[in-house]
């Protein structure tokens, strides 16, 4: 295996599945949760996540063309489903949601597969790479290195995702409400983008 590809694949899905952008995102999405609930949502979304990505690497677009479709269709999906979710922290409506439902822990919002594994950590960006990495080293071999690479960028978002403790205590309830609403707003643009990227794969957009 040529290891500038593998260089290449390691920081084309590092750019893209952001891990440390996604650990103070992971913060608000978790915030005022035990560390051993974090640890749980921790351990399912990326587990979620590169399950999702390991299915896509494997059957690539044959999977959506199986279901009728598109990737573009796919993108704006993806990018309707995390603006919902911008919403909600831009209103701090999970909060709210939160205390209201503080004496019922089984009925709390998890987010570990929505919207931490879909569409953040295997969303559109992520699907799509992990498709053209393995298109690029076609056979057995070439899907291995793909998902091992995918797997190590996944195990550092874990590795991030374990330190969002220590990061809440660092910012306060303040700063962590400060960075709930910008994230918000970065994830509403985010969404916007996915969606006019899928737009564009219709031709609907310049």
């Amino acid at each position: 295996m040529d290891p500038s590809f593998l260089i290449t694949a390691w920081v084309a899905l590092f750019v893209i599945i952001d891990p440390i952008g996604m650990t103070p995102l992971f913060v608000a999405l978790t915030q005022g949760d035990s560390a051993a609930r974090r640890r749980a949502i921790a351990l399912r979304s990326c587990i979620a996540g590169a399950l999702i990505l390991i299915v896509f690497a494997s059957f690539g677009e044959a999977v959506l063309h199986f279901i009728g479709i598109s990737m573009p269709a796919f993108r704006i999906a993806g990018g309707l489903l995390l603006f919902l979710t911008a919403l909600d922290m831009l209103f701090d409506r999970r909060s709210k949601r939160r205390k209201d439902q503080a004496d019922e822990e089984d009925e709390r919002d998890d987010p570990s597969i929505y919207p931490l594994a879909i569409p953040l950590i295997g969303g559109p960006g992520a699907i799509t790479t992990v498709i053209l990495l393995a298109g690029q080293q076609p056979g057995i071999e070439g899907l291995v290195w793909v998902v091992g690479v995918m797997l190590s960028v996944v195990l550092l978002v874990f590795l991030l995702f374990l330190t969002a403790g220590m990061l809440e205590r660092a910012l306060g309830r303040t700063g962590i409400n400060v960075i709930t609403r910008l994230l918000g707003m970065l994830l509403a643009a985010l969404a916007v983008q996915f969606v006019l990227d899928g737009l564009k794969g219709f031709g609907l957009a310049g």
